[in-house]
This record gives structure tokens, C-alpha cells and sequence, in this order.
């Protein structure tokens, strides 16, 4: 089913943009759907430009997880993710892939591409989870 939700969202440079309105498909949704091992704990999304984003499984079954393919009321458009972008709101943006190919479950985490650039693994705002340490 469509799902519409607002978010805040965060980037890690210190902006945010308050009232989005994303349209798509819900993580947990496609779920019902998708059976990976009793195993797998993490996730790693593949997009355009070999670029990928970790998460763990549990963060993407909350209820404003969404795989959008309209953002405030308009189709994605290529600056934005099409023609599908992950939206994680209560992380930093970085870990709302844009331009998704592919959906891995795996038993493990790995470092996406910004965490193998220095950026924090988990990446809450509310922590200020911007860069690894040391």
C-alpha cells in the first residue's frame, strides 16, 4: 500500500528542512513480502555510482521508513533519488540512498560509503552522530 508521511529531515552539515512530504512504500510493508534468515540484522541498500547505505534492519521497520517515489507531491526527480529513494527520517540523510538498485539482508554490518569515508556508523541527529571517531 501508498503511504504518505511529513518528516523532518537532517543533513550533516548542520541544515534541516522541516515538513517534507514523502510518498511511497513502507520498509516494514514490503516486509510482508520479503522473508530474509532469521539471521540477518542489517541492511545494505545499493544505488547508483556504487554507492550504499547500512542500516540495521530494526531502524527501517519504524513507521516513517518509506522506499518514495514522490517527494512533496511530485514524482522524484533525479536530484532527488529517482526513480526510487529510501527515506530514513530520524537519521542524518545520508542514510536515505538515493537512486536505489538493490536491497541486501545480511548477518553483518558493514560500512556504507560514507561510513568508509569517516562518517559515524548509526548516524542520529539527536545525538549529533556526524563523523566516526578516532
Amino acid at each position: 500500500p501508498t503511504t504518505r508521511i511529513v518528516a523532518d529531515i537532517h543533513c550533516v552539515t548542520g541544515w534541516s528542512k522541516l515538513d517534507t512530504v514523502w510518498e511511497g512504500v513502507r520498509f516494514r510493508d514490503l516486509m510482508a513480502y520479503v522473508r530474509p534468515l532469521p539471521s540477518a540484522e542489517y541492511v545494505i541498500v545499493h544505488a547508483e555510482y556504487g554507492f550504499t547505505a547500512n542500516l540495521p534492519l530494526r531502524r527501517l521497520m519504524a513507521d516513517n521508513v518509506l522506499l518514495a517515489w514522490k517527494y512533496n507531491d511530485q514524482p522524484l526527480t533525479p536530484e532527488h533519488g529517482w526513480p526510487l529513494r529510501l527515506v530514513v527520517p530520524d537519521l542524518y540523510f545520508w542514510k536515505s540512498a538515493k537512486w536505489v538498485r538493490g536491497i541486501e539482508f545480511s548477518f553483518e554490518d558493514r560500512p556504507g560509503f560514507w561510513e568508509q569515508a569517516g562518517y559515524h556508523n548509526e548516524g542520529d541527529p539527536w545525538l549529533e552522530q556526524r563523523y566516526a571517531s578516532g
